[in-house]
């Protein structure tokens, strides 16, 4: 079975990689386009990562019978191209949770302590000078009221270490969980009462932009927001103008409304935001789990079997 993951992969990666049974895996870096093209006629399995897949990718890849997600949102697929064409598309829901919810809980504690203030004044030689206001703003986390927008994996998993650390955690969902991570109410509710918002909710058309102007607007003065979903849930003006303001306190960033981030968005410049580039999920804990799920779907495929975790 031969599968292009496109991805760059380092020499430990390239190890797993070569290590994995029953299939023949070609790496080519996502910005490498020559590559692709030339890979995507003999490619039977595509595992992808970020890059769009679009219908002509498609068209050049005869071969191809399965687009496998290394990650959960498929956004990123031109899906009902893909149904169009018979092309099976997969994805790895929970490999990643572990390495997200991690990344969000650094998130909310780099936030609520500046640290990319910090960071960056102490870099510069300037640690001990930063104005004495700067300290009334740093926050624990304890004693803070948590809402998680989602009750998924990621908010499952992060409910118990905020519940141990003493804070109050409530969720908002499409409807209650009798398992929810914590206490249901409705989005606007949650706004309202939440000193911080981490979002965990996949991007639709319905959920673009859902903290944009107005829900901003509901927000406690002060409050922190944490996003490690999709950059589209997110209305980045909006966002940018709050920050600065003073409406909001602080924000923990990972997706961008455009990735990669251009150099003109709003948030790079704001001392009260810390920045990651879409790397929540990058670890090898998640590597060591999509590929073994990744080539169990390769040898189902092969084998006529019923693939894991099918989304088309």
């Amino acid at each position: 079975m031969r599968v292009t993951f496109h991805y760059e992969a380092g020499p430990a990666l390239a190890a797993q990689l070569a290590a994995l049974e029953d299939v023949t895996v070609e790496t080519c870096a996502e910005a490498d386009e020559a590559r692709f093209a030339a890979l995507l006629p003999r490619t039977e399995v595509l595992w992808h990562v970020l890059k769009p897949v679009t219908s002509a990718h498609m068209d050049a890849a005869p071969s191809l019978k399965l687009i496998q997600k290394i990650g959960v949102g498929v956004n990123t697929i031109d899906v009902e191209a893909a149904k169009a064409r018979g092309i099976a598309v997969c994805n790895l829901p929970g490999t990643n949770s572990p390495a997200v919810a991690e990344m969000t809980l650094l998130l909310m504690l780099g936030a609520l302590r500046q640290a990319a203030r910090f960071d960056a004044a102490t870099r510069a030689g300037n640690g001990w000078a930063q104005p004495p206001a700067v300290q009334d703003g740093l926050r624990e986390l304890g004693g803070l009221t948590v809402g998680l927008i989602g009750a998924g994996a990621v908010p499952r998993a992060l409910a118990p270490v905020l519940h141990a650390l003493g804070c109050h955690v409530l969720y908002t969902a499409t409807a209650p969980k009798p398992d929810g991570p914590g206490e249901f109410r409705s989005l606007d509710a949650l706004l309202v009462e939440s000193d911080l918002v981490s979002l965990h909710a996949p991007l639709t058309p319905a959920t673009r932009h859902m903290i944009g102007a107005a829900a901003i607007a509901r927000m406690k003065p002060g409050a922190v927001l944490v996003n490690t979903a999709r950059g589209g849930l997110v209305d980045t003006a909006a966002l940018a103008a709050a920050l600065t303001s003073g409406r909001l306190s602080a924000a923990g960033i990972d997706v961008f409304e455009e990735e990669p981030v251009a150099s003109g968005n709003p948030l790079l410049s704001l001392p009260n935001v810390l920045l990651a580039p879409h790397i929540a999920w990058l670890t090898t804990g998640t590597f060591a789990r999509s590929f073994a799920l990744a080539a169990e779907n390769c040898r189902r495929l092969r084998d006529g079997a019923a693939l894991l975790h099918r989304v088309a």
